[in-house]
């Protein structure tokens, strides 16, 4: 069908901007995703009923059936959703998770401390975002309920471990797909001088937001006290509200279940190895064999870079769910929970699937309005070349807020960053590129339709709209310090300067916010 783009108007905002006002009107995520799917919908078709029909009818076969073959992305990771959801199902009947708080009581004994095993496990899970924040969120989930930690500050300790560490570390799914985008781009500009992975690891220093959340991650679990609604929920987390009922069961959240007395800690950390380990062997298996059908050399990062993450996931959470019922049969457990098992573990995934599916047709929708296009557009001629930096920052970050996906805005944006900056100023390319990694990160972080913000919200068993504005005050005051920084990059050059006056912004910020006009907690750290 013909369908009507706007990549040249501000109308192709309009349903994202509308989509995330209404979310933060109403709460209600998917009434929200709904219309601005609608609104799109009704713009590419220009009204028409018979348009609009057709157009959702392709928009949601696209999402399970792209060239004539299936949508294989899309469909592993629901099949791991649901893979995961059977494993912590069974994992909580036979005991495991039980048995696994039982003995983190014994050895962490203070609820900064839940929080530190919840941060630090990220160095554990770094290949790949999903991974981290589903495997970690179901390891530590059972400790910080233990400690009377929010579903939504776990949410929040997961998103802001896995985007800024796997967007920083060249082994992992990212690393090796932004080292691959950068290798184009030095090749099409003829630097000779610089190999892709030298520019990425000269970038790491340059990447102000994902360095600054991982310190802002360090301050929220040393420090008693948090901002707006995340000491809201930290409050009533306390007096033993983990998170809304009143919404009913988030994602990820099984109704109660028997729980078998004689299960260890091997029913939970033996899975849970199986999966880690599986998931990363299968992910090297899968790119070896991808570059060996192009007759190119072996190497781990190439193999990282070629690698099927979603094949790979569902292959290691295959694997995990065997090994936990090969456990689970030693414990003799009647038929019934095993049915339990598989019932509620599945139809605790389905709030997240819904979420899901409806966040991958909302970015369908806008990418065919081309407002990622539209965008980018507004980076037009006459900017002062100091401004580069931080005008790319932001305009990443808008696109990825948009988009819902920061990957997508790496492909859009680091080439186009590439083209102005080696036109205005060849030395500022390493910061620019930096600059849109960083923006894109951000914009990830406060979408409410990205896929890392939904897999947080899942891993950490929280309502997803909770988890996004919770998070939100967090992102938006880094994201400051961050602009900051690149502002003074673009004007001095200089990585010394930029970070002393950001830090010193983001010292001042902590200080006034973690010491001045938070709630403090009462408990003992």
């Amino acid at each position: 069908m013909n369908i009507t783009h706007y990549s040249d108007s501000f109308i192709s905002i309009l349903p994202p901007l509308v989509m995330v006002l209404l979310a933060i009107v109403t709460r209600r995520v998917l009434l929200s995703l709904g219309a601005g799917i609608l609104m799109g919908t009704l713009l590419l078709s220009q009204g028409s009923a018979e348009g609009t029909i057709r157009y959702l009818l392709q928009l949601f076969r696209g999402i399970f059936w792209q060239s004539d073959e299936w949508n294989a992305w899309n469909i592993n990771i629901l099949l791991f959703l649901l893979l995961l959801g059977c494993l912590i199902s069974l994992m909580t009947i036979s005991g495991g998770t039980r048995a696994f708080a039982d003995w983190a009581q014994q050895r962490i004994k203070s609820r900064r401390q839940a929080k530190v095993m919840t941060g630090l496990l990220v160095f554990l899970f770094f290949i790949d975002d999903y991974f981290h924040s589903l495997a970690v969120g179901t390891i530590c989930r059972p400790v910080t309920d233990r400690f009377h930690i929010s579903r939504a500050k776990l949410a929040y300790l997961l998103d802001s471990t896995a985007a800024p560490v796997c967007v920083l570390m060249p082994i992992s799914s990212w690393g090796a797909y932004i080292i691959a985008l950068i290798g184009g781009i030095l090749a099409a500009h003829n630097v000779a001088n610089l190999s892709a992975f030298s520019a990425f690891s000269a970038m790491i220093p340059l990447n102000f937001y994902a360095l600054f959340t991982l310190l802002a991650v360090l301050v929220v679990v040393m420090s008693q006290g948090d901002v707006g609604a995340m000491a809201r929920h930290e409050a009533a987390a306390r007096s033993g509200v983990l998170f809304d009922a009143s919404k009913g069961l988030p994602p990820g959240e099984a109704e109660a279940l028997p729980v078998s007395s004689r299960g260890t800690v091997c029913d939970l950390l033996l899975p849970i190895v199986t999966l880690v380990l599986a998931t990363v062997g299968c992910m090297v298996w899968s790119g070896a064999v991808q570059l060996q059908a192009a007759g190119e050399a072996f190497t781990l990062l190439k193999a990282f870079e070629h690698t099927d993450v979603g094949g790979s996931l569902v292959r290691g959470g295959a694997a995990a769910l065997l090994c936990s019922m090969v456990l689970a049969l030693r414990l003799r457990l009647p038929w019934r929970q095993w049915g339990q098992a598989f019932s509620h573990g599945s139809w605790a995934m389905w709030p997240a699937i819904r979420i899901l599916l409806l966040a991958w047709a909302i970015a369908a929708v806008i990418r065919d309005l081309e407002t990622g296009k539209y965008l980018a557009s507004l980076l037009g001629a006459g900017i002062p070349v100091w401004l580069l930096p931080a005008l790319l920052f932001v305009l990443a970050g808008a696109m990825a807020f948009s988009t819902g996906t920061s990957w997508g805005t790496f492909g859009i944006m680091l080439p186009l960053a590439a083209d102005m900056v080696m036109v205005a100023e060849p030395g500022l390319l390493l910061p620019c590129l930096s600059a849109v990694l960083a923006g894109a990160v951000f914009g990830d972080h406060c979408s409410p339709i990205s896929d890392t913000t939904i897999r947080s919200s899942t891993g950490a068993s929280c309502h997803h709209i909770d988890h996004v504005m919770t998070q939100l005050p967090y992102a938006l005051f880094i994201a400051v310090a961050s602009l900051l920084a690149y502002l003074l990059i673009g004007l001095s050059g200089s990585l010394l300067l930029a970070y002393a006056v950001s830090g010193l912004w983001f010292a001042a910020g902590t200080l006034l916010l973690w010491g001045w006009r938070v709630r403090r907690t009462t408990c003992t750290a």
